[in-house]
């Protein structure tokens, strides 16, 4: 009966803390986009928040679009409003404690379109390889082949 309770408050505990995530991830993309006045911001898009057991921390993903110069703008930046954007979640979202954040640059968003290029890459070359193949025919050696060939 113990260990029912206990799993009903952490599943509990599991859902606020998304919820309260999701609050302030979508937050500060709106403090970022319509309240920082920071030139050296760029393009940030805030791709995740995960939020301490406690609701005392927060360490906020974000990605930058941009070439490396604008990625050490951009995290310079935020540090820099790091308060400002803290003190506004605390007034816009009026927890018990405002969350202390932690900006932390995510790579997977670069990551990701480094497989699909890599994956673009194959497709090309398999296509070349059967235009190849189509254009000159089957290989002498290959037997296999050379049949089907002679069957058509």
């Amino acid at each position: 009966m113990a260990s029912e309770c206990q799993r009903e408050r952490s599943d509990m505990q599991y859902q606020r803390r998304d919820r309260v995530g999701d609050l302030i991830r979508r937050e500060i993309a709106h403090i970022i986009q319509y309240e920082l006045k920071d030139p050296g911001i760029g393009f940030v898009t805030i791709t995740a928040v995960e939020v301490s057991v406690d609701l005392k921390h927060a360490k906020i993903f974000y990605s930058v679009l941009g070439d490396e110069d604008s990625k050490k703008k951009s995290a310079s930046a935020l540090r820099r409003a790091s308060g400002f954007i803290q003190h506004e979640i605390g007034r816009k979202l009026r927890l018990k404690y405002t969350p202390e954040i932690f900006f932390q640059y995510d790579g997977s968003v670069e990551y990701g379109a480094h497989i699909e290029e890599l994956i673009q890459k194959i497709h090309t070359n398999e296509r070349v390889d059967q235009n190849k193949l189509n254009q000159d025919g089957p290989p002498e050696d290959d037997p296999a082949l050379n049949e089907h060939a002679k069957d058509r």
